[in-house]
């Protein structure tokens, strides 16, 4: 291991590190955006991949069998904020967007998307109004995220107090047309069914037949994500779980069931360009 990379601090994190940088060409490298490849910023629209990002993750991928992002976002809107298009060396980058729904392959440069649940629409449409029926917080803001719709706190005066506020009454919102609700970081996400993180990880280290899987994220929502790796490494694929989060910022959860824990997306960054390193130093 050279010495730019850090140490897990788990024996199976230690062990998916070692079967990365052994056999780095059976590897799936995956990735939330926001939070992991992003800061995460007042408002979602400004948010931009770090800027090292591209470079660190170009250098890694030819050395890999795969780099994903997995993210909440649509994938185009991703592939945007991220500066994935056209890059040398991300010849073979997908991103999962929509958790899933929707994939964006860089060697065609194109989206494919499953239908789109008609209970988005319908809450779509419903939810401005409810949100002034139940008193939302002034600060509180409705994101359009395609296929989900998401309410934010971040703004308000309290954002704690107005997310717990907001999260039961949006959960039963959410069941009425047949959603359920995510909750993440200040923020409270409506989407359909069966639409996670794991689900997008785990069908895609299938379809990759990937040798080991390294998964980095921030947020609630990267837990199904987690989730997936301990079933893979359960089935004999050795396995990296990453937080990205300063320790003050961290989410418990996430925290306490990482491998590794690196303060955000510039210690993300470096730990790409660190296995780039040394797989390249391996090759």
């Amino acid at each position: 291991m050279v010495s730019s990379l850090p140490h897990p601090t788990t024996s199976a994190g230690r062990d998916g590190l070692a079967a990365l940088l052994a056999r780095p060409e059976k590897a799936v490298v995956a990735l939330d955006f926001d939070g992991t490849l992003a800061e995460i910023v007042p408002d979602p629209e400004q948010a931009r991949a770090h800027p090292g990002a591209v470079a660190a993750l170009a250098a890694l991928a030819p050395h890999v069998a795969s780099v994903a992002v997995i993210t909440g976002r649509p994938a185009g809107v991703a592939v945007r904020y991220g500066g994935f298009a056209g890059v040398p060396g991300l010849e073979r980058l997908v991103v999962l967007g929509h958790y899933g729904a929707e994939r964006w392959d860089a060697v065609t440069g194109t989206v494919r998307a499953a239908a789109p649940h008609p209970g988005v629409a319908s809450v779509r449409a419903e939810l401005p109004g409810f949100l002034d029926r139940v008193g939302a917080w002034p600060g509180t803001w409705i994101e359009e995220k395609g296929r989900a719709v998401a309410v934010h706190t971040r703004r308000a005066v309290d954002p704690q107090g107005a997310f717990e506020a907001l999260k039961d009454p949006l959960a039963d919102l959410a069941a009425r047309h047949g959603l359920v609700l995510e909750p993440g970081r200040m923020v409270l996400e409506l989407r359909p069914p069966g639409m996670d993180k794991g689900v997008a990880l785990s069908d895609y280290v299938r379809e990759t037949g990937a040798g080991s899987v390294l998964y980095a994220g921030d947020d609630l929502g990267d837990l199904p994500a987690y989730a997936a790796v301990d079933k893979l490494r359960s089935d004999g694929v050795p396995g990296l779980l990453v937080c990205s989060a300063a320790e003050a910022e961290a989410v418990p959860e996430l925290a306490t069931h990482a491998d590794l824990t690196v303060p955000g997306p510039a210690a993300v960054v470096g730990l790409l360009a660190g296995l780039a390193e040394a797989v390249d130093q391996g090759a």
